[in-house]
């Protein structure tokens, strides 16, 4: 975690989707202070744990995932890039469940920024919810972006 001295670390989480990259860009322009680090991290499925091919259905409507034309590094550098003056992100990638994968990570953070997807109620709660998850588990402090709020961003 950071000191007084070096800044604070702020995780986020990156996926791709409308209301993280809103995560990411509210860390950068309201919340990265100089000195701050700001971490991006991408969680992908383990794979191993999905029976079937890429060719079979998955459960719960889940597809392998292929990162082949999804770069998260490139992502998260256009989405710096748009807002000027902001600090670097380092961007790292975790393989497992995602809201594992996160907890884990703050551990080493003293903020957690996520984007809420606003499933359905029914698939919340048969899979579960991964910002629901992290304000529960998370070692750090945990802000959730809202699709509302994703709109203002």
């Amino acid at each position: 975690m950071g000191t007084p001295e070096d800044g604070r670390v702020i995780l986020v989480g990156v996926d791709g989707s409308a209301t993280s990259d809103a995560a990411l860009r509210w860390t950068l322009r309201a919340l990265a202070r100089p000195g701050d680090q700001v971490k991006a991290i991408t969680v992908v499925p383990d794979e191993g744990l999905l029976p079937g091919t890429s060719f079979a259905f998955q459960p719960h409507g889940r597809r392998p995932t292929q990162l082949r034309d999804y770069s998260p590094a490139d992502h998260v550098e256009r989405l710096r890039a748009a807002v000027p003056g902001s600090a670097p992100v380092a961007v790292t990638t975790a393989q497992g469940d995602a809201a594992t994968e996160l907890v884990t990570a703050s551990a080493h953070a003293d903020l957690l920024v996520i984007g809420a997807h606003g499933g359905s109620a029914t698939s919340e709660l048969l899979l579960g919810s991964v910002s629901r998850e992290c304000i529960r588990y998370a070692r750090c402090p945990v802000t959730v972006i809202t699709a509302e709020a994703a709109e203002r961003v």
